[in-house]
């Protein structure tokens, strides 16, 4: 991206002007446009009335971005509430669980896809950890050694929320597709980041949320289920919608939306089909390289901090625009609170979101810098400076 494009991106997204923003990993900041999106929807609903003004045009739209942006069809689309939700709406369906049964996931794998995990573990089921490689990563190998006739799913999160770490995804899941395991990816953190091919993932189920990288609304998220998997999928609950009255029964629909209700914020995807689209304007691929540029950069200078300890995993040249890191003599919630107060957000994370890999590396809570292609040169020395500044406080 040119210095030009990203001023007219900036220029576009009110809160660039009001707040340094780098916690882009937990909600980033949305464009007017998508501001506008959403409230037109409220004003036509407070006008001519909700129900009347529930366009399903906007629906649409909102599929078929997500389809683009995922290669795939409209029809493997459905929307939630948030990406835990997605995640678990279809890892419930893939039940009922047997003793016995494996579940083989990454050490990073998010606490919320572990806590449902957790009910088919009280059933018997056992949850298996694959080991990671030298470099900190899912190793593709450790999980060849892992198969058997009893492995019934692989999960995997992609980007995880405590590192630079980018998973080798698409290695697992050749390795998946191979011995027809389902394979399902959290890519909370990869949508709007960096570029997503669901064939070439060779995912069954990937789920991610719309208020991150893809600068789209809280309360909005994608689930994306393979198409030739759907039949293996049985909701626990269903709805008028995704179970429709056929005249003699209610029938499961044939696409992705038997995990969707009848209702659903239309304000909210509105706003998440402009998120998406702007998103597949831009393209993933030109993302990846700006936040890779941006993040390669500071991660380099972050180093050069006194008692500033880095918490990165995976290659050092190849990495997401998350970095995590603690500062010596300052709580990571603490030291969120006081970057706020000089008008810069970050993140931060607790063992609870990544319990598997932080009590693995003695971790119990990491701050984080989350990279956007919005960020700039200058803001990036303004949140570098601030850190010596408080690193020098925390010292004398």
């Amino acid at each position: 991206m040119t210095p030009a494009e990203v001023a007219r991106l900036r220029a576009a997204t009110p809160g660039c002007a009001s707040v340094i923003h780098f916690n882009h990993g937990g909600a980033s900041l949305p464009s007017q446009a998508t501001l506008d999106a959403i409230l037109g929807q409220l004003q036509r609903e407070a006008l001519g009335g909700p129900m009347e003004a529930a366009d399903q045009g906007i629906q649409a739209r909102a599929r078929a971005a997500a389809a683009t942006l995922l290669n795939n069809v409209p029809e493997a689309i459905a929307f939630a509430s948030s990406g835990s939700a997605a995640w678990g709406m279809a890892f419930n369906a893939l039940g009922p669980w047997q003793p016995g049964e494996r579940i083989l996931v990454g050490r990073h794998e998010w606490g919320g896809n572990l806590a449902c995990i957790a009910q088919a573990v009280k059933a018997g089921a056992r949850l298996e950890v694959i080991p990671c490689d030298k470099t900190g990563a899912v190793c593709v190998t450790a999980l060849e050694q892992m198969i058997d006739h009893k492995v019934k799913l692989i999960a995997l999160t992609w980007l995880p929320a405590n590192s630079g770490l980018i998973n080798p995804a698409e290695a697992i899941g050749a390795v998946a597709r191979q011995h027809g395991i389902p394979y399902f990816i959290d890519a909370g953190q990869a949508l709007g980041q960096l570029p997503c091919d669901v064939q070439a993932l060779n995912c069954d189920v990937l789920k991610g949320a719309g208020r991150k990288f893809l600068r789209g609304p809280r309360g909005t998220a994608l689930l994306y289920i393979r198409p030739g998997f759907m039949e293996r999928l049985k909701p626990t609950q269903l709805d008028v919608l995704s179970a429709p009255w056929d005249g003699q029964g209610f029938t499961l629909r044939n696409d992705a939306r038997r995990f969707e209700t009848s209702e659903v914020s239309v304000a909210l995807l509105a706003g998440l089909a402009n998120a998406l689209e702007e998103c597949n304007g831009l393209g993933p691929a030109n993302i990846r390289r700006r936040i890779d540029s941006l993040s390669r950069g500071l991660r380099k200078n972050l180093t050069t901090i006194p008692g500033l300890t880095l918490h990165n995993l995976g290659p050092t040249d190849h990495q997401s625009g998350l970095i995590a890191f603690t500062l010596e003599g300052w709580d990571s919630v603490e030291l969120k609170l006081r970057l706020a107060r000089h008008g810069i957000n970050i993140g931060a994370n607790g063992v609870a979101y990544t319990p598997l890999d932080m009590q693995a590396r003695g971790l119990e809570s990491i701050a984080r810098i989350a990279v956007s292609y919005l960020n700039t040169e200058e803001e990036i020395e303004r949140l570098q400076g601030c850190l010596r500044e408080l690193a020098e406080e925390r010292d004398g």
